[in-house]
């Protein structure tokens, strides 16, 4: 199975929203054997939902409480995100981690919160440009992977994120992606027991319909987790098509 998901982070307001999801919709058309997810902000997840649910596009939401309810204002709980309509949820951004303190310990109970209302997790790992610099990226990967021997088996996707390459218009060698997803794969054979269900790896990190073919070449690369591009509908229509 080959996956894309658009990650909107904190873009597009209701009108732009449906604006996109019309000119998505025009241009994409299911294929089999291939994820297409969109991650939009909080208040358009039910937007969002009811406009491409019926054409076999997913709803993720891009974070989520651990707890089901109670006094944490300002946080959304994975039974909100449910009932919202959501199908997976995106955790352990860089972005959550780095502007937002989030843990490993935080995210073992994100995890398991995740799969007990339903949601696919979609958990993100990468290191900082000083880590790869300093030569630490797999002891990295291998750190952030480990939480999922706490959280047990369950359904998961992976994204393989390079900080460095967020957002900045750099992207991995070839090179530095297979050896990151050969690790990831190894880590997920370790930790999990997966029987007959392999977790995709994504890779994130400035996809564009230019590079995506090349990316899915490169073995153990199941898909892209987009960010800029995927703002564009004509764009992420055609990285949806190219994973095919």
């Amino acid at each position: 199975m080959r996956c894309v998901v658009a990650n909107w982070k904190m873009n597009l307001l209701a009108g732009e929203a449906t604006a996109f999801c019309e000119a998505f919709l025009a241009r994409h058309q299911a294929i089999q054997g291939v994820a297409v997810g969109i991650a939009p902000p909080f208040p358009l997840l039910r937007q969002v939902g009811d406009a491409v649910r019926a054409h076999g596009v997913r709803v993720f939401a891009q974070n989520g409480h651990a707890e089901a309810k109670g006094a944490f204002t300002g946080e959304v709980s994975m039974a909100q995100l449910q009932d919202a309509g959501c199908a997976g949820v995106i955790l352990g951004h860089s972005e959550r981690r780095q502007l937002f303190g989030e843990t490993d310990a935080a995210l073992v109970k994100k995890v398991k919160a995740a799969r007990e209302w339903n949601l696919l997790p979609l958990l993100c790992v990468g290191e900082t440009l000083t880590e790869r610099q300093a030569g630490f990226t797999l002891e990295v990967l291998g750190q952030q992977l480990s939480i999922l021997a706490e959280t047990g088996p369950g359904p998961l996707w992976v994204a393989y994120e390079p900080v460095w390459a967020i957002g900045t218009g750099l992207r991995a060698e070839a090179e530095q992606v297979r050896e990151a997803h050969a690790f990831i794969r190894a880590k997920l054979d370790l930790f999990m027991d997966r029987g007959d269900y392999q977790a995709p790896i994504l890779y994130g990190g400035s996809v564009t319909p230019e590079n995506f073919p090349e990316l899915l070449g490169i073995p153990e690369v199941a898909g892209g987790l987009v960010g800029g591009a995927s703002l564009d509908p004509a764009k992420f229509a055609e990285l949806a098509k190219q994973a095919g």
